[in-house]
């Protein structure tokens, strides 16, 4: 066993650097992108609704409300649409026996993971040095949301691998599906304000408590009795137990393809 998890430890690392040449490699800001794409992205944000949005949740800066929503939701997109063209991207690779397709996502999941945390926390930085008061009181819980956060991005973009696969038309399909979630998972705005009656249909979306939970976590005041990491825990319990199950059936396809 020790001998097979070494092994899948090492091709996961060699595709994890490979990915980092690939993403990176042919860009000389490339590293700085990954800082300034959010940088810019909660910028705008701010200048477009900030007066407004800072007088409506008093109980959270809306810069950090900002931080708190967006950055984990990037990562959350850049893993489940760059696992689309996993295989397309990586076939070659397939042909070395120690290489299976689940660690191609495994190695993307755990670069979107390194650079979507160290950027967070360079932007949490940021904001404390600016005087903003970041409580980490609630740090194992924030740590705890975020794993789960990671680890539903990995299976969701694992079934998105499968399904991309076995119907090719869905690799255009599924990044317009993608776009409504943006707006629907609490971005932009708290969902303690959205009316009781549209806020039932908006907490359907795992996505949704997790943005909340992680805000939660920063800010004890923040509003979260609508959310549950229970929700959230069973969802990416459930989404993770289907994508390995379908993976399992697929796998030899997969490598055949």
């Amino acid at each position: 066993m020790k001998p097979q998890l070494d092994l899948i430890r090492r091709t996961v690392l060699a595709l994890f650097l490979r990915e980092i040449k690939t993403r990176f490699g042919k860009y000389r800001l490339g590293y700085l992108w990954c800082l300034l794409e959010p940088l810019a992205h909660i910028s705008i944000l701010l200048l477009l609704f900030g007066y407004i949005m800072h007088r409506s949740i008093p109980s959270i800066p809306f810069p950090l409300f900002l931080l708190c929503g967006v950055l984990p939701f990037l990562m959350f997109n850049q893993i489940v649409s760059r696992s689309l063209n996993a295989l397309d991207a990586n076939q070659g690779l397939l042909s070395y026996r120690p290489v299976q397709a689940i660690d191609l996502i495994l190695a993307r999941t755990l670069l979107e993971g390194v650079i979507g945390t160290a950027v967070f926390l360079l932007l949490l930085l940021g904001l404390a040095l600016a005087g903003q008061t970041i409580a980490l009181d609630q740090l194992p819980a924030l740590c705890g949301y975020w794993m789960l956060l990671l680890l539903f991005s990995f299976s969701l973009g694992l079934l998105f691998m499968l399904l991309g696969h076995a119907y090719p038309e869905s690799e255009k399909l599924i990044p317009l599906l993608l776009k409504p979630l943006y707006f629907l998972s609490g971005v932009m705005f708290p969902l303690a304000l959205v009316p009781a009656r549209y806020q039932t249909y908006l907490l359907w979306n795992p996505l949704a408590h997790a943005l909340e939970l992680i805000r939660h976590a920063l800010v004890a005041s923040y509003p979260a009795d609508h959310v549950h990491g229970s929700y959230l825990l069973l969802w990416t319990l459930g989404l993770l137990f289907f994508s390995l199950l379908l993976y399992k059936g697929r796998a030899n396809a997969l490598r055949r393809s």
